[in-house]
């Protein structure tokens, strides 16, 4: 059996009066989205513990297996490491959008 994770991040939104009260993901057409729901098996999952700021950083890390509440520090951390920087003890990384 294969697997696909799909994790539409950054797709929540609110509604827009210019968009007839509709999301902008709600406006969209997702037509890959749509067969994906209908072919696969869909569900809802809580992947952001309780006290967690809700984020990508804390939803990814919690679906792939990893306990943010061991191993959450931050987002700029994980977008380091995605970068392939590698901290060192005693470094800090900080992020700015």
């Amino acid at each position: 059996m294969k697997y696909i994770v799909v994790l539409p991040a950054g797709v929540s939104d609110v509604p827009l009066k210019e968009l007839g009260g509709k999301t902008p993901l709600e406006a969209a057409a997702h037509p890959n989205m749509d067969w994906i729901a209908r072919e696969g098996v869909t569900g809802w999952a809580r992947t952001i513990p309780k006290g967690f700021p809700p984020g990508s950083d804390v939803g990814c890390m919690s679906v792939f297996g990893y306990d943010p509440k061991n191993y959450h520090t931050g987002r700029a951390p994980v977008d380091a490491a995605a970068q392939g920087i590698v901290l060192k003890d005693g470094q800090v990384a900080f992020r700015c959008n």
